[in-house]
């Protein structure tokens, strides 16, 4: 990876093409299961045989940010609890949504992009 890269990632930056998404309606900025890209078939397999109420994330547009995501659970899942953390923070902004919270969870953004728990 090349420094820009690198830095690109760290600062997330590379997200902001993902705001063309948002402005076609596909995605929102803040909503469940950060970003467009799916889990893997079998991703979605383990985890729905595994984690209860894994597929309800799914029932709200995905989100350039989320609960999950500044909650520091984001990128790569090596181990079942930490999908289980960012799911049980989707079905909480699932059940909790209002304008408030979503203005929070931008606010709380910007200030994990460069905190300790930046990807």
């Amino acid at each position: 990876m090349t420094r820009v890269g690198a830095f690109l990632r760290k600062t997330s930056l590379d997200e902001l093409p993902q705001l063309i998404n948002v402005l076609g309606g596909s995605m929102s900025l803040v909503g469940g299961r950060s970003g467009p890209r799916p889990q893997a078939v079998q991703h979605d397999a383990e985890y729905s045989q595994r984690i209860d109420s894994y597929f309800a994330r799914h029932n709200i547009k995905p989100g350039i940010t989320g609960l999950a995501q500044v909650r520091g659970f984001r990128g790569e899942t090596t181990h079942i609890e930490q999908m289980q953390q960012r799911v049980e923070a989707d079905i909480e902004y699932i059940n909790n949504w209002s304008l408030w919270l979503d203005f929070t969870i931008l606010l709380r953004t910007l200030g994990a992009l460069t905190g300790r728990n930046a990807y």
